[in-house]
């Protein structure tokens, strides 16, 4: 019996898959179960995950995020975070984790504004421009702004900066103080 057919007739409530698998045959089989599992809060653990893989893996259903080298106690928090209906994912998979805390979305100007809210969207640079009537160097100029007024360098980490920001996403430190 395949992984797939196991989800199908089991209908797990919590289901942690595996990245090593590659992202692709991941995101491949998060599709192919998909229809199956509209309860099950679905966790992907890896040796590594960037954040554009972390930020896909949020955007196709995925409620969890973490590495392979989490403190047990992470796991168990990430699992019982998970089942409860959050979102959740270990902050060092975060380039400019940090920053998070000091990240000043009232310093920018209303088109920055906008432009945030389409990238958190997961939109590109020209749909970004479609979308409010713009070119799109024009979008890079006011990116290049976001980026400096905030600190949070990349797309990605902008997209999951207005996740944890709008409380859709618990992030948490890797390690635990005892």
């Amino acid at each position: 019996m395949g992984a797939v057919d196991l989800v199908r007739s089991r209908r797990p409530d919590l289901l942690l898959a595996d990245k090593s698998f590659g992202s692709q045959s991941l995101l491949q089989f998060l599709q192919e179960v998909r229809p199956y599992l509209q309860s099950t809060a679905i966790v992907v653990w890896g040796a590594s995950i960037t954040e554009p893989e972390a930020l896909r893996l949020l955007q196709s259903g995925v409620r969890g995020v973490m590495r392979k080298t989490a403190h047990p106690e992470l796991v168990l928090t990430c699992l019982r975070s998970v089942a409860s209906g959050s979102n959740w994912m270990e902050d060092t998979l975060f380039r400019d984790a940090p920053r998070l805390e000091r990240y000043p979305r009232s310093e920018l100007t209303s088109r920055e504004q906008q432009v945030l809210e389409l990238v958190e969207q997961g939109l590109k640079n020209k749909e970004i421009a479609r979308e409010l009537g713009i070119r799109p160097g024009t979008v890079k100029i006011h990116l290049k702004h976001i980026f400096e007024k905030t600190g949070v360098r990349g797309r990605y980490g902008l997209a999951l900066t207005g996740l944890k920001e709008k409380g859709v996403l618990e992030m948490a430190p890797s390690f635990l103080e005892a």
